[in-house]
């Protein structure tokens, strides 16, 4: 057992220093038609200036290779506050980059209404201003809303 253990602390110091400790866990990424199936069975609507769910287009709402557990999170939202929600922004190209980015399925935007806002406000904890000045708070699970003005830009880890 002792080898064992030292030979899992031998390899993770190796990937550690190869640059993989940083890197993102592996996620299950769902179809366009699963994510929409299980969202539209939530209650969950979603929208797009362009009417469509085009991944490649900006003017466009997609769930293409969204991660399961951003999916996950927005029916747990929907269901804790008993709140509508609708999505305007998915994994459609246009947003910013990065590991946990729009296009690689870890966030959704959502509209504002009153019921979330106050939802977010009373429910989780208000962490400061993000760095491009719009204010943050995280829920207790560690996933972040900022409220950027127009809709809400969450955040699933």
């Amino acid at each position: 057992m002792k080898a064992v253990l030292v030979a899992a602390a031998v390899a993770g110091t190796l990937l550690a220093g190869a640059g993989v400790a940083g890197a993102a866990p592996a996620v299950t990424k769902l179809t366009q038609s699963q994510a929409a199936s299980q969202l539209r069975a939530a209650g969950i609507t979603w929208s797009s200036s362009g009417n469509c769910t085009d991944r490649s287009n900006p003017h466009c709402t997609s769930f293409d290779q969204i991660n399961a557990s951003t999916v996950n999170g927005v029916i747990t939202l929907r269901n804790a506050s008993g709140c509508a929600i609708n999505i305007t922004g998915g994994t459609e190209v246009g947003h910013a980059s990065g590991t946990y980015s729009h296009y690689n399925g870890y966030k959704v935007d959502i509209s504002h209404n009153s019921c979330i806002d106050n939802y977010v406000h009373n429910s989780f904890s208000y962490i400061g201003l993000r760095g491009d000045g719009y204010p943050q708070w995280k829920s207790a699970a560690g996933n972040l809303y900022c409220d950027e003005g127009n809709h809400w830009d969450i955040t699933y880890f």
